[in-house]
């Protein structure tokens, strides 16, 4: 029994005067984790491409830190990492930074897809790649990747975004398998329609949507549960794992009865 009902992580439920580096804070989830985590005695640090947003960020919440970064770029990422780390502690790290265009195979554009996958995934190595080095050194903290139940299975309008957020999954699973026994927690946000400025384009009700906010309380009651998979809202979540595990011929006609 125990097995199954251990917690895969260490709790982190205590945030006062812990280091928090949020990468995607500029909006949406990222924003409002960042913000929910400073209500909690984190001293959190923001970076995004948007340098206004940042700076409207820490001027609202005191202590705050941002520090301006395009995850695309290589070397900006380890400058800002550097920056970072030399704060001191790393206590957790998580990945929010993503961008989403619905896109059909009748619309594929290769440019669009290899810049979701550069974003939504090849930052979050380069990001992983500039941190792992010292919180290994270190012994603790928590690396936390912000995928979503969209990388489940193959979706309607999910042709270039989809993929993306199942490698977020597929990496947190790897990173997990190496690094808990070195003391590091990992885990994998799942969230369903989270009312965002990305999923602001789509064109059709949105079923169990929540706000960021409410996504941002569900991220840190995760975390403090020590869970590795983070998904909500459950009554969304639950089906689209159903989704996983159904045969194929039952999926797909499902889902084209769902979308179509």
């Amino acid at each position: 029994m125990g097995l199954f009902f251990t917690p895969l992580n260490p709790s982190v439920a205590d945030w006062r005067g812990k280091t928090v580096w949020l990468i995607g804070a500029s909006s949406g989830i990222g924003e409002a984790t960042a913000a929910a985590l400073h209500a909690a005695g984190a001293q959190v640090v923001v970076s995004a491409r948007r340098a206004d947003a940042l700076t409207g960020f820490t001027q609202a919440h005191a202590g705050s830190v941002a520090i301006p970064l395009d995850v695309t770029d290589a070397a900006g990422v380890q400058q800002a990492a550097a920056q970072v780390l030399a704060r001191g502690p790393l206590d957790c790290v998580v990945y929010c930074s993503g961008i989403y265009t619905p896109t059909r195979a009748f619309a594929l554009d290769a440019a669009d897809a290899l810049r979701h996958m550069d974003v939504n995934y090849n930052g979050a190595l380069r990001v992983l790649a500039s941190v792992l080095p010292t919180m290994l050194a270190q012994g603790h903290g928590h690396i936390s990747l912000v995928s979503s139940v969209a990388g489940y299975r193959g979706l309607t309008n999910g042709l270039v975004y989809g993929p993306t957020k199942a490698a977020l999954t597929h990496l947190a699973e790897g990173l997990y398998l190496d690094l808990h026994a070195k003391g590091l927690g990992v885990s994998v946000i799942s969230p369903g329609f989270v009312e965002t400025p990305a999923t602001a384009v789509n064109d059709f009700a949105m079923p169990a949507l929540i706000t960021a906010a409410q996504a941002a309380q569900h991220m840190l009651t995760g975390w403090a549960a020590g869970d590795f998979e983070i998904h909500f809202p459950k009554r969304f979540t639950r089906f689209m794992q159903l989704l996983r595990i159904l045969p194929d011929r039952l999926y797909f006609a499902l889902v084209k009865r769902i979308t179509q």
